[in-house]
């Protein structure tokens, strides 16, 4: 019986890249003046793990790398070298690094090396530099903080025994017993000497192929550094008996003593000395128990991508199951009222029913939940960010978080954190002044963005607040007139003005540089917000700062529509799209340019096209004071659409139509009704490109009448 490994792979990506968040977090909040101790050593245990899950699964180009990762952090936590800005900036790139080898492998390609081989240099040349000890060691004491076994710096003149009995499970956690003795064969340069005990060893019938019944006795020959041992065992402290004891006197009777206390004369026994790694390969120690394991081996290029996962807590399991045991009631005292059913028994039924749809209602809540995590995974990303950009522009900027654990539905989470990256990014780099330019204007010279989320009303508010000098109207507008996206003699209100910097193409950047100017982004930013049903508000005062608000719903899964009847066929509106709906009136219905239908809406004209016209649907011909006309924003535009009838109001479940069909232009997708009919989900934000109309056409020839 073979151990597919590949089944762990998601579990160790997904605690990798959690891994490198803590390292990231932990560089960014160390002060390097006095690190803290416990911070180092969270960066020095989430390196050792992702090194010794890389060994695990075989992706040694990480193993190899995240290796003098560790070793540096080693020397830092240990005091032996002093952290400085060089050292933090490189474990941050090295960081970046490791994550790019981790999503390459993921992804089923080869990683590029020529990064960590860079790297990799980089680290080995300060490794060989003298060190620089760290005053806070200068009291020689431990700073692992760890479970492994008490640290013991000095060399000791005739090496160490090494007393290993694993627990029977250990194969299963993923450690290999094997890796272990290999990196200690390569630490002490293989001057060791192995005793292998097969005292817990099963008879054949008793034997679990996946279970590890051996346990081993280890002499090191060459003085080493007692903490060289301790990292190796480290791993698996938790799950092993590991008593590591110094050598002393005559090492050959030192080794007999021990091997007299832990292996029973009467049991067969295996001595094995080490010869090296590249003639033995240290496997042969435990060849028979690799022979019942048989691992497999990992090939990167044939693995399927790994599908994504949400960790879910107990509580939430729990809430689920509970739902689920009330449905089950209700459906058994539904069905025995369906056993011999008369008249007498409908008010019965129809309190089941309404149990039913109560227990349904509690259920879906339920199961949504499942999906909802805090934005802390999205919030997480930008100190790094704000540092880095910071940096480069020369400006000392703060990051303010709050609401880091208010929750939204993972998809919507996931789509999110590229529009913000480009509102943050907007923000420090137009927003925020110069140092020099805050001080002479009164400011402090550090400036401040905030982050912020919350819930309100059924959505979710993201709030991105900076103290910097503030959108500047009169260059915006200007702006906007020699782009030709309005004219001079077009009076804007201060919230159209803002408007004007997501049009696609309008940057009031003077300069090209790899942070803005381009002109692409903002645009990019609210079309992606919109693709989510969700709307982005702008406000700013000069000198005072800007303020960007982003509402969204909580979910992509469940939505709010308003039913429409056209002809025999049903659609429907997200609610967050509509405006109103009026009766419609043939006199304020006009025609512009001879073909475009427009309607007078108070003191605005708003283009007003047919569904049945957009997606050819037979209706019959009724007056047109029967129709009635919805009008939608979408992008801060209006449009009126033209239906029969309004139906009722209610949340759906969105079906995706290209899953399940083909992309249909003018539709994002469809729900089943209660009575078991499709209805079709309208894209409001693709109804002006379908039916080529606009607006900003309907204002043009409307002027030009």
């Amino acid at each position: 019986m073979s151990i597919d490994l590949s089944q762990f792979h998601q579990v160790f990506y997904e605690e990798s890249y959690e891994g490198l968040d803590a390292m990231e977090q932990g560089l960014l909040e160390m002060d390097i003046e006095a690190p803290d101790d416990e911070v180092i050593n969270t960066i020095f245990r989430a390196a050792h793990s992702i090194k010794g899950g890389s060994g695990t699964f075989g992706f040694n180009q990480v193993a190899e790398f995240t290796h003098v990762v560790e070793t540096l952090l080693d020397e830092v936590r240990s005091g032996h070298r002093a952290m400085n800005q060089s050292i933090m900036d490189l474990l941050l790139i090295s960081v970046d690094c490791m994550r790019s080898l981790l999503e390459e492998l993921q992804a089923g390609d080869d990683p590029d090396l020529s990064q960590a081989k860079d790297l990799k240099s980089q680290f080995e040349s300060i490794l060989n530099s003298d060190s620089e000890p760290a005053e806070s060691a200068s009291d020689g004491g431990d700073n692992s903080g760890g479970d492994a076994v008490e640290d013991n710096n000095d060399t000791g003149g005739k090496g160490y025994h090494v007393h290993f009995v694993p627990e029977v499970t250990l194969l299963q956690t993923g450690n290999e017993p094997t890796r272990m003795f290999r990196q200690l064969a390569e630490i002490c340069d293989n001057q060791m000497e192995v005793v292998c005990s097969f005292d817990r060893m099963p008879s054949l019938t008793g034997m679990n192929p996946e279970h590890c019944y051996l346990s081993w006795d280890i002499k090191i020959t060459k003085a080493i550094d007692r903490h060289e041992i301790d990292e190796i065992f480290e791993w698996v402290i938790d799950d092993a008996e590991v008593i590591i004891t110094e050598l002393s006197g005559d090492a050959d009777s030192a080794v007999n003593s021990i091997e007299a206390k832990s292996i029973d004369s009467s049991t067969p026994q295996v001595e094995t000395v080490v010869e090296p790694v590249e003639q033995k390969e240290i496997a042969s120690i435990v060849e028979q128990k690799e022979t019942a394991k048989d691992p497999v081996k990992v090939k990167t290029k044939s693995s399927p991508p790994e599908s994504s996962s949400i960790r879910v807590s107990i509580d939430k399991v729990d809430s689920l199951i509970n739902m689920v045991g009330e449905l089950v009631i209700t459906q058994s005292m539904l069905g025995q009222l369906g056993q011999n059913f008369d008249i007498s028994r409908v008010q019965r039924l129809q309190e089941g029913l309404a149990q039913l749809e109560h227990n349904t209602r509690e259920l879906q809540e339920s199961v949504m939940k499942i999906r909802m995590m805090p934005i802390s995974f999205v919030f997480s990303r930008f100190p790094r960010l704000v540092r880095d950009v910071s940096r480069t522009l020369n400006k000392k900027i703060d990051l303010v978080l709050s609401g880091e654990n208010t929750e939204l539905d993972k998809t919507v989470m996931e789509k999110i954190g590229d529009p913000m990256v480009h509102l943050i990014r907007n923000s420090i780099d137009h927003g925020i002044e110069m140092p020099d330019v805050r001080a002479s204007a009164g400011k402090s010279e550090t400036g401040t963005v905030e982050l912020n989320a919350f819930h309100q009303s059924g959505n979710i508010v993201i709030e991105i607040k900076d103290d910097g000098a503030g959108l500047n109207k009169e260059r915006i507008h200007q702006k906007a007139i020699e782009n030709g996206l309005i004219d001079e003699s077009t009076i804007l209100s201060d919230e159209k003005i803002f408007d004007l910097i997501f049009q696609p193409g309008f940057s009031t950047a003077d300069a090209v540089s790899d942070l803005s100017g381009r002109g692409v982004g903002m645009d990019v930013v609210k079309r992606n917000i919109a693709s989510l049903n969700g709307s982005i508000e702008v406000s700013s005062e000069t000198g005072m700062g800007s303020r960007f608000v982003i509402r969204l719903p909580l979910t992509l899964a469940i939505l709010d529509g308003q039913l429409v009847r056209v002809g025999e066929e049903i659609f429907i509106f997200p609610l967050v799209s509509i405006v109103e709906s009026i009766q419609m009136d043939d006199t304020a219905i006009n025609k512009v340019g001879g073909h475009s239908d427009v309607l007078q809406l108070r003191d605005e004209y708003v283009p007003v096209v047919k569904l049945n016209e957009l997606f050819s649907v037979n209706i019959e011909e009724t007056a047109v004071d029967e129709k009635i006309i919805v009008v939608v924003e979408t992008e801060g535009e209006k449009m009126g659409v033209v239906v029969d009838e309004l139906l009722g109001q209610q949340q759906v479940v969105i079906k995706s139509l290209e899953e399940n069909f083909k992309k249909v232009e003018g539709i994002s997708g469809a729900t089943i009704l209660g009575d078991g009919t499709v209805a079709l989900i309208v894209d409001v934000s693709g109804l002006p490109k379908m039916s080529g109309t606009s607006v900003k056409q309907i204002e043009s020839a409307h002027k030009a009448a």
